[in-house]
């Protein structure tokens, strides 16, 4: 299954530096799951009180004035913000809460490399633009909800009918969300040439394996 267009609502963060600490709080990463941590993303904005591991959104005290807590931005499916965003810890936590929100795209100026990385990993599109388209997005989405359009194929972002902006990303890397590949999905992929070294790498050291039956 293929997905080349993330179409949806856009929710606006106006700041710089976002880090992964803002988008999911340290005491979340005690799960090894890699899902379930939608309720938890920008925690320490989206309510009022102290969460835990274990709570949801129906559990906790909402602050009303974020952005993701009102409609129709909690149904955002691209997130537009500033410079720097996903910077700090290693954590790709960071990710799968975006991810399990329901994002499909962030959109910035420039992102924390390890988190670039991530998003690519887990079906995201960390999508980079110049300050100045950055600058002309707000400038619309600051007055009315918007709904963009991203086709990957096509390396667009559709704005609407007068604005259109082409954008650049690795093929491969853009591929992955495309056909929604990890790590092992990409590895699998050469299965047959895995199989193949695995075989004359035994004919050419067979005295390793002989070793390795006696034990």
């Amino acid at each position: 299954m293929s997905n080349t267009i993330i179409q949806g609502i856009v929710a606006i963060f106006d700041r710089d530096n976002i880090d992964t600490d803002q988008i999911i709080p340290t005491e979340y990463l005690k799960s090894i799951k890699k899902f379930g941590f939608g309720d938890y993303l920008f925690d320490g904005w989206r309510y009022l009180d102290q969460g835990q591991l274990g709570m949801t959104l129906d559990d906790r005290e909402v602050n009303k004035d974020f952005i993701l807590n009102q409609k129709p931005y909690d149904e955002a499916k691209i997130l537009l913000t500033r410079n720097n965003f996903g910077c700090g810890s290693s954590r790709e936590h960071a990710v799968w809460a975006l991810r399990d929100f329901g994002f499909q795209a962030v959109i910035a100026s420039s992102f924390g490399d390890i988190f670039y990385n991530n998003c690519f990993k887990n079906s995201v599109l960390p999508l980079k633009l110049t300050k100045q388209e950055i600058n002309s997005l707000f400038m619309l989405a600051n007055d009315n909800p918007l709904s963009f359009e991203i086709d990957l194929k096509g390396k667009e972002l559709k704005v609407n009918s007068d604005l259109i902006i082409p954008f650049k990303v690795d093929i491969n890397l853009v591929n992955r969300i495309i056909h929604n590949l990890d790590d092992v999905d990409i590895t699998l992929q050469d299965k047959a040439l895995i199989k193949d070294f695995e075989i004359n790498y035994k004919v050419s050291r067979p005295w390793i394996f002989i070793e390795n039956n006696k034990r």
